[in-house]
């Protein structure tokens, strides 16, 4: 993909809505789950001396909360065992989640045209009481306790059960602002006043503190032999047989959330998810 050298930097890619389910291509064909793709070329490349930093393709509005949490996890645990560079590299899109697994890395570039941020959390639910009613359907529950059936799409929130939820959101908030603080060494009563869930440019972001430098991905490639201490190196994608990737620009999906619409569809008509995703 790129450079010479026996020495290697991995691209590792995180593009589209991320989600712990796997995500069928218009082709009907099932891809990998995202979060098994990654511990996976994570682990092949803790077996691999030669691999000696690691640059994130970060193309992302974000995803589930537990998706984004996971990949930051899996992350700092490869930072941890291998002890190598690991450099985010955002490019169309680095919001909320796809912000929250940047934060993983030792250094954050975004390109000049970048949006990122969008600190933040979003339920997302359905009330399909009224479509219902119109066809002549009706829901109902047998149910253990008063909340047992909070968040239903056959039927509105009540007040009782919105204060419920959004205790829940503000725990995931709290969260990811005190990862930013920690991860940005910023002080949280800032990180909360600019965590309002709007979103930046890449100039915005680097005055704000969220990021460490603009520039494009060859930069983001030549921070991490830097910080590995290597002047050459080959640049290197993991892949499965019949995926092309001859540049280091190959395989970049539509980061979008309408990308994603029909796999976000599925997760609200499945019940209520927590989401750490820029969804405008």
């Amino acid at each position: 993909m790129g450079g010479r050298g026996p020495d290697k930097v991995l691209l590792v890619d995180l593009a589209g809505v991320l989600a712990e389910e796997p995500i069928f291509t218009l082709e009907g064909r099932p891809q990998v789950p995202l979060l098994a793709r990654v511990r996976e070329e994570l682990e092949k490349a803790e077996d691999d001396d030669r691999v000696r930093a690691v640059v994130l393709r970060i193309n992302s509005p974000g995803g589930t909360v537990t998706a984004s949490d996971v990949l930051y996890h899996e992350i700092t645990r490869f930072k941890a065992r291998r002890k190598i560079p690991v450099v985010a590299s955002i490019l169309d899109v680095g919001a909320s989640g796809g912000y929250y697994v940047a934060l993983a890395a030792d250094r954050i570039v975004a390109h000049p045209t970048t949006v990122t941020g969008s600190i933040g959390v979003l339920m997302l639910t359905v009330n399909a009481s009224g479509l219902l009613e119109k066809i002549g359907v009706s829901a109902s529950y047998v149910k253990s306790g008063e909340f047992k059936d909070m968040g239903s799409p056959f039927r509105a929130i009540r007040p009782e059960e919105r204060a419920l939820f959004q205790d829940l959101i503000d725990r995931f908030y709290g969260r990811f602002v005190e990862l930013v603080a920690r991860s940005r060494k910023l002080d949280e009563a800032r990180v909360r006043a600019i965590a309002d869930g709007r979103v930046h440019t890449a100039a915005e972001a680097l005055q704000l503190g969220l990021l460490d430098q603009i520039g494009y991905l060859e930069e983001a490639i030549d921070a991490a032999k830097a910080a590995a201490g290597v002047t050459e190196a080959s640049v290197i994608a993991y892949h499965r047989p019949r995926q092309y990737r001859a540049t280091i620009y190959s395989s970049a999906p539509d980061p979008a959330p309408a990308a994603g619409l029909p796999d976000l569809a599925r997760l609200v008509v499945s019940g209520p998810r927590f989401l750490y995703l820029w969804w405008p």
